[in-house]
């Protein structure tokens, strides 16, 4: 009995993820903090789809978090097919105008927490049948981000880190793929204070569209969602880069 793990189940991109998997018949392990909402999802998709769905609540911006997670899956025996990285948050603000801890937290769940599991996870991953890992970075990974910087900076090294992940692992069967989503009616633009900018009054995907792709997609190195992102990303390759951080912070405001 195989299981996809979710990190940041309990709402947005990563509560579709579990609602899409879950309708395919994949056995699921969500991890998030907040146990009631992980709790009360877990018992309508097992209910509803006759899967098997654990729960794990953990805060994934502690330092200790990835090594319980991993020593709690080692104890069960969990086989896992698949790992969902799709925890993190942004905010908004100039560098000094958020506090330091808070950016730190964001570097630690974004980034630190990512590898920790990647890491701790990929021996047994790498024995399942059809393994794949999706890591959830953004298409602020392809420019500097004013007034999101740590979160620009943060999702570029996840990007980076996936594409050299993907061409490392591809001859050993496992599927390394970046979701490299625009703005998306989620949790995460009313927790990065984003909802009034102009990138999110531009328009926004569904998650579930977003998360359709993903899925569809998950043998791609690096998938980006809805074609005005496709466009903006291919677009900012020929694009100068003090164009581009301009207009990134000028969406920003």
């Amino acid at each position: 009995m195989n299981y996809i793990m979710i990190t940041g189940a309990s709402a947005g991109i990563g509560e579709v993820f579990a609602k899409q998997l879950a309708q395919q018949g994949n056995n699921l392990i969500l991890v998030a903090r907040r146990k009631d909402k992980l709790d009360q999802l877990a018992s309508e998709l097992s209910a509803q789809y006759s899967i098997q769905v654990e729960t794990i609540a953990a805060d994934l911006a502690t330092m200790s978090s990835s090594q319980e997670i991993a020593y709690h899956i080692q104890e069960k025996g969990w086989p896992i097919q698949g790992l969902i990285n799709n925890a993190g948050f942004g905010d908004r603000g100039s560098f000094l105008d958020i506090s330091l801890d808070r950016q730190l937290q964001m570097i630690q769940l974004n980034v630190t927490t990512l590898i920790n599991l990647t890491y701790r996870l990929l021996p047994n991953i790498k024995k399942q049948s059809k393994p794949y890992i999706i890591n959830v970075a953004s298409t602020a990974a392809f420019q500097a981000g004013p007034n999101m910087a740590i979160y620009y900076a943060t999702k570029a090294f996840v990007l980076s880190f996936s594409e050299a992940l993907h061409e490392e692992l591809k001859a050993e069967g496992v599927q390394v793929s970046t979701l490299c989503p625009g703005a998306t009616d989620s949790e995460f633009a009313v927790s990065a204070n984003m909802t009034d900018t102009k990138l999110f009054k531009a328009g926004a995907m569904t998650a579930d569209a977003v998360v359709k792709k993903s899925l569809r997609k998950k043998n791609k190195a690096i998938v980006i969602t809805g074609w005005k992102n496709i466009a903006g990303v291919w677009s900012g390759k020929m694009t100068p880069r003090v164009i581009t951080r301009r207009l990134a912070g000028w969406l920003q405001a």
